[in-house]
Parts: C-alpha cells; structure tokens; sequence
C-alpha cells in the first residue's frame, strides 16, 4: 500500500499505558501549579499551512512549526489525499496562549475539560494551544488536541463527503497519536496512549454502535469509551492483515450511499466476530505504526517574523478578538486595545487589531479610519481590507436611494478589490462580490455566482459557507449539484442545527424536479424558523 516502513510498538498493553495516562496528567497539573516562567518575545512562524503566534523562544517555535509541516505530509503520504496549497489568508492560525486555564477563558462556557480547540472559516480559521511542547517521544495532551483538530481540517478539506462519526473520530485520534523525532521522521499511528484510560474504564461501546450511530445515541453513556473505541477500530482496520482493504471497500460503500451499519455488515461480515477481534487487539503487546524517513515527506520552510513591541503588546487582546466576540464584550475589550494603539501609532499591526475590534463594537467609521492607517503603513496587511470592507458594507445597507445605494456599495467592494489583486485566491473579497448584489436585492451576474462557488471551494472546512452555496444552486434550479452540496453539511455529525436545516433542505430536494427554482418563500416555509445561518460574516 505504501513504501513507508510499519514498525511494531511494545505497548504493555493496559499496565504501560495507563502509568503512562497518569504520569501525563501528574506533569500536566505540576506544570500548571508551577510559577509562571519568564516570558520570550512573540514571534510569528510563517509556513504553508500554518501561522503560529507564541510568546516562546523561536528555535522552539521553528521545530513546532516544522513538526505540524511534517505532519500534513505525512497524512498527505498515508492517506493518498492530496491538498492545494492554501492561499496566505486561508492557512490555519494558531494562537499559543500559554496554559489550559487560559484557554478555557478564551474558550467561553462552562467546559472545564477543554485543552484546546479549533474554529474553523473561511478566510480565518484559527486554533488555541496551550503551549509548545517539542517532545521526541508521545506528544503531550495539548499537542495532541491540536494534531486531532488538524486531522479533521485536513480530511474535510481533501474530501466533501462527511466521513461517519466514528470514521472521522477514529482517523482523527489515528493520526493525532504521533511523534517528532530529531532526524525529521514521523511516526504515525502510534498506540492512542491519551485514550487508555477510557477504554479500561470507560463504558463499552460495541462495534454495532460505532457502525450504527442512531443505536449509539439511543445507548450512550456519561462515560463511555467512544472515542477510544473509535480509534482502536480505525488502527485494527488499518494493520490487520486478515481485514487488509476493509476499511477502503467501507469508505466506498458509505460513499455509494449504502448506510454505515449496512456497509459495516456487508464489508466486516459478522459483527459480533469483530468485536471480539478489537477485544483480543487492545491486549495485544505490540501495535504497528507507520515510520516515514525524512525523504518521504515534502514540509515547507519556515519562516520565523520577530513581532515589532506594538504588535506583540496587542497580541493578548487580538487573541481574544479572533476567538470571536458579542458586541458587549467588543466594548469591554476596546478600552484596552485602544490604548495600546493609542501607544504605538506606527505601528500596522496594532492599528489592524484595533480596524477589527472597532468594526466588532459597531465603530464603522473607526474601524475605516484605523484600517486605512493600517494599509497606509503596510499595504501587504490583509486584515484591514477585510475590516475596512465589512464597516463599508454596514454602511452601505443604510444608504437611501436607489443611486445612493449603489454608490455606498461600490464604495465597499473597493477595499475587497484591492484585498483581491494581493490575495486572489482570498475567499472574503468572492464571498462579498456575491453579497454586493444579493444585499441589495438583485439577481447576481454569472461571475457572481461562480465567485460565491469558488470561496466554498478553497475553503471547503466552512459549512455556513456551504450552506449558502447550495441556496444559492436551489433557487437556479439545480437541483442535483444543491444536493451535492448539502450533503456534507447534512451528515456533519458535529453540524448541530446546521445539519438538521441541511437535512430539512435535502428532503424539500427530494421533492423537486431537476430544472424547478425553489423560491424564498419555499425555502422559509421549509424551514421551521425561516432563518438561513450566514458564517461568512466577521
């Protein structure tokens, strides 16, 4: 299957890796208990794939960001899936923010097991990591987080049909179980040493309920072991010889529309036998894992960027803005970012941190006059023209009068044209082109809707951003592409209430001819509350 060598890992199986789990969470809670360390500077690691902000020594920060190059090349390897290199402002920006407290304060809500966690959107899709950990051997948890997160970002992106939960899940923890070592191989598909403690403890999840994700919703537990049960799935699938292929002809199967629990039965066989298999493997004192030698992975460079001390004073609060924010906390948050742009007046970074949380409080004339001095001392600054032009387009939606109107919105594709000669592959300026006709109540030109496709495309992890797309494609009448594009949205096993419009709208699909438009007013009534979700804002 592929020329990379399969090394065999001494597990111990339940004894090792359990003093293993509790070590970790020991070194965890006595780092957290420790005295904050002296500070470094912030710097900005720059690669293909990544943008990482940390307040760390830059050799560490240059391996981190070797490591996670490293990793995308390595999935790329496995998997067979290849990715095009993103555009500048689509790669994925990481925000190392220090500790598993502060990341549960950015985080929000009542979650006190968060470690980190990932947002992903078009033209801003952002991570929150606790703190670099190089380690040659298992990652620590918070490294762990963030190479499940990217494993999501990574399939979804080579692929537009939603995997089942426990495929996605399984492949997630898959990959996540890696190690970085010092000569620049990786291994991949390491014994999940993080979920061990679950699958001794955790309550059982059979292999049906993985396979039948209604049963396992009916039957779950608080504590069960569903993840951990995932991946002991996925990594059985991927090194068992009697089952070699397996696990593709599923994937195949569930592609064809066949449902999970039916392709599990008809590719696995007897189910209960294979539980009984993934029983006998967890004891097993030795795994495979995949070894990739240097040469067998492509990583970019690494460019490593000092933060001018404006920047690097605004980055605490920028972190806290890029999580997303309501206009109350926009308020609270702007006192102090004023005052560090008020500091440093030259410098293009603050002053587009401050363009942002201007247009975040509902300060559009702010936000302009900020993203203007932005650009005026940077013009290779992207943000600015993001924030200047969304300010724009709230002005222009006031604007009264037919001619009025059209002015105010030229005026707010300027910026977005701009952002467009510099970025052409940047998703916001093809998202708003669209935008500038439908806000107004217009029927959008062919290159507008082509423009609308085309930010979905490159940026294929936004389902809200897919979710218009398909409305888009229903009231032309294209039915089947609609549909097409639904899907992935609709079997989203984290999609939540997007999903289930999604679902609402494939049924009303179903109903309909290929060539029939489906109006607004079918769409609302459709719908239980008539509201079509809109991610592609700030």
């Amino acid at each position: 299957m592929f020329a990379c060598e399969i090394q065999f890992v001494d597990t111990r199986q339940v004894g090792i890796m359990i003093r293993q789990i509790v070590l970790l969470v020991v070194a965890t809670f006595a780092f957290l208990l420790a005295s904050t360390p002296a500070r470094a500077d912030w710097y900005e690691a720059s690669s293909d794939h990544f943008v990482i902000y940390a307040d760390d020594k830059e050799k560490d920060l240059r391996r981190y960001a070797q490591n996670l190059e490293r990793y995308h090349s390595a999935m790329e390897y496995i998997t067979g899936r290849k990715v095009a290199k993103p555009s500048p402002s689509n790669r994925v920006v990481i925000f190392v923010v220090g500790s598993g407290r502060q990341v549960r304060k950015i985080a929000g809500g009542k979650n006190s097991n968060i470690a980190g966690f990932y947002i992903p959107r078009a033209g801003g899709s952002v991570a929150f990591v606790q703190s670099i950990k190089n380690k040659n051997g298992y990652p620590d948890f918070s490294t762990i987080v963030l190479l499940h997160e990217y494993a999501h970002h990574f399939l979804i992106s080579s692929s537009r049909f939603a995997m089942p939960r426990w495929m996605s899940e399984g492949a997630a923890e898959f990959f996540a179980a890696a190690s970085f070592n010092k000569d620049g191989s990786v291994l991949i598909g390491r014994p999940a040493v993080h979920r061990s403690g679950e699958l001794v403890y955790g309550d059982n999840v059979h292999v049906r309920e993985l396979l039948d994700q209604a049963l396992y919703e009916k039957n779950r537990s608080g504590n069960d072991a569903f993840y951990g049960r995932s991946w002991l799935l996925y990594h059985y699938l991927t090194f068992s010889e009697e089952r070699s292929g397996q696990l593709g002809e599923y994937w195949s199967e569930v592609l064809s529309s066949t449902p999970s629990i039916e392709a599990g039965r008809k590719v696995f066989g007897d189910l209960n036998q294979l539980e009984k298999e993934l029983k006998s493997y967890v004891r097993q004192r030795r795994m495979s894992t995949f070894s990739l030698k240097p040469g067998q992975l492509n990583a970019s460079e690494v460019a490593i960027r000092k933060l001018p001390e404006g920047e690097a004073k605004m980055m605490p609060l920028r972190i806290r803005s890029q999580r997303g924010v309501s206009r109350e906390q926009a308020l609270d948050l702007l006192v102090d970012i004023r005052k560090v742009a008020g500091r440093f007046p030259s410098d293009a970074g603050a002053l587009a941190a401050l363009a942002e949380a201007e247009y975040d409080a509902g300060n559009d004339a702010e936000a302009i006059a900020a993203a203007d001095k932005a650009i005026s001392i940077n013009p290779a600054l992207t943000n600015p023209y993001v924030q200047k032009g969304y300010s724009l387009f709230r002005l222009a939606r006031n604007a009264e009068g037919s001619e009025a109107e059209e002015e105010a919105y030229k005026a707010a594709m300027k910026p977005f044209g701009s952002l467009n000669q510099r970025e052409n592959d940047h998703p916001m300026p093809l998202i708003y082109y669209y935008r500038s006709f439908t806000e107004r109540g217009l029927e959008p030109p062919e290159n507008a809707k082509h423009a609308l496709e085309r930010a979905a495309q490159i940026a294929p992890f936004d389902k809200g951003l897919w979710f218009n797309v398909a409305i888009m494609q229903m009231q032309e009448g294209k039915i089947a592409i609609a549909k097409s594009s639904l899907l992935p949205v609709a079997y989203d096993p984290h999609g939540g209430q997007s999903a289930s419009r999604a679902q609402t709208l494939i049924a009303l699909l179903d109903r309909q001819k290929e060539g029939t438009k489906v109006s607004a007013n079918e769409l609302a009534a459709a719908m239980s509350d008539g509201v079509v979700s809109d991610s592609t804002a700030n």
